[in-house]
């Protein structure tokens, strides 16, 4: 067990949760005259270079080291946001979420591994409860400062949150290596082959990785893209959003509470109650226009993804059966990716025609979630 890579990782995971403008990601871009439908566009593209970029970034990290490639993503991420700091058009914002796909595409499976490879397996579940539950920490804290001393200046929000993710990105560079690179290793496309056959072959990975890509792309869109306009259409002003974001981050450090429920009710209950209860939280939403009904789903789709992801993230790394971790579970988000790509664009185009109808757009994903959940524990 390596105590310093996992105290490290959660460090960088608080610092790199503290986007001090996420309360307000939608008004700020709306502020540098962004429509939804190009922020959607934006989402889309983001989404579309991840695909294209997941598996490639998989096996450059199994052959250069996990570590040189948390470093190299590291600074990468807080370049990125400098340059959302400094937007003020379409390209800019363009070019931000582009750069944001290079570093998601290259982190994703290198994070995940490194914890996992540097705790005991039957602790694995506890530590993904804590790194998530501490990046939604970093959250919290970052849109406490922002409701309470940054208020309209949403560009020192921009600013401070360069600053959280230069701290992480030199943090980095104190990790030890779990899985030194192997550039003699066999062709890439034996790294692929392998990883792809798994998809196929490994009972249950398929459905869980659909599970996981519906609900998190129907929560993610929810809170972060629609609860604005929500508490916007239930009357709430810029500043009292701001504390409901709070309070809805607030409930996201539930990670930690995962391993205990899952002890209790098992798996395959907890992965079910959880998606379910998302699909109904997102039902609720689109049909009311309650600040305190909205506020209390918005919460509630934050805890349940918040207990969800630990126990996926767990099921998931226990299903690989490969020591190219990291193209492994890149194969896995390549599905995700394609997954996102699709909801994105539809979430777009239903936002702009009614805000109900993206809600129930949500609802419908979370409920698909749980029909693969379902089936992959079956």
């Amino acid at each position: 067990m390596q105590k310093k890579n996992i105290s490290i990782m959660l460090a960088m995971a608080f610092l790199q949760g503290m986007v001090f403008y996420c309360a307000i990601a939608t008004l700020y871009r709306q502020a540098a005259g962004i429509s939804m439908v190009e922020m959607a566009l934006i989402e889309s593209a983001s989404l579309a270079l991840s695909f294209v970029l997941e598996v490639p970034w998989g096996m450059a990290a199994d052959r250069l080291g996990y570590r040189r490639t948390m470093i190299l993503c590291s600074a990468l991420f807080a370049l990125s946001k400098v340059i959302f700091w400094q937007a003020k058009g379409f390209a800019m914002f363009l070019t931000e979420r582009l750069l944001l796909s290079v570093v998601t595409s290259g982190l994703s499976g290198v994070d995940e591994s490194i914890l996992y490879l540097s705790c005991p397996k039957e602790k694995a579940l506890r530590i993904f409860g804590l790194w998530n539950a501490l990046g939604n920490a970093g959250l919290l804290m970052a849109s406490l400062i922002y409701s309470l001393f940054i208020g309209e200046d949403y560009r020192l929000a921009a600013l401070l949150t360069v600053i959280a993710y230069a701290m992480a990105a030199v943090l980095s560079l104190f990790l030890r290596e779990v899985k030194p690179g192997d550039p003699s290793s066999r062709p890439a496309l034996s790294f692929l082959r392998t990883s792809l056959r798994q998809i196929r072959s490994v009972r249950g990975l398929l459905p869980l990785v659909m599970a996981g890509a519906l609900l998190g792309e129907a929560v993610h869109y929810a809170t972060v893209f629609l609860s604005q306009l929500q508490y916007i259409r239930c009357g709430l002003d810029s500043s009292t959003i701001g504390l409901c974001f709070t309070l809805s981050t607030a409930m996201a450090l539930a990670g930690p509470l995962s391993a205990p429920l899952t002890a209790r009710l098992g798996k395959r209950r907890t992965g079910l109650l959880l998606m379910a209860g998302c699909s109904l939280c997102c039902i609720l939403l689109a049909g009311s226009t309650s600040a305190w009904l909205s506020i209390l789903c918005m919460m509630a789709l934050e805890a349940a993804c918040a207990l969800y992801n630990p126990l996926h993230a767990a099921l998931e790394n226990d299903l690989i059966r490969t020591d190219d971790r990291a193209t492994a579970l890149s194969c896995n988000a390549l599905l995700s990716g394609g997954i996102g790509v699709m909801a994105n664009m539809g979430f777009g185009g239903a936002a702009d025609a009614s805000l109900p109808l993206a809600l129930m757009a949500c609802a419908l994903l979370c409920l698909a979630g749980t029909g693969c959940y379902a089936a992959s524990t079956r």
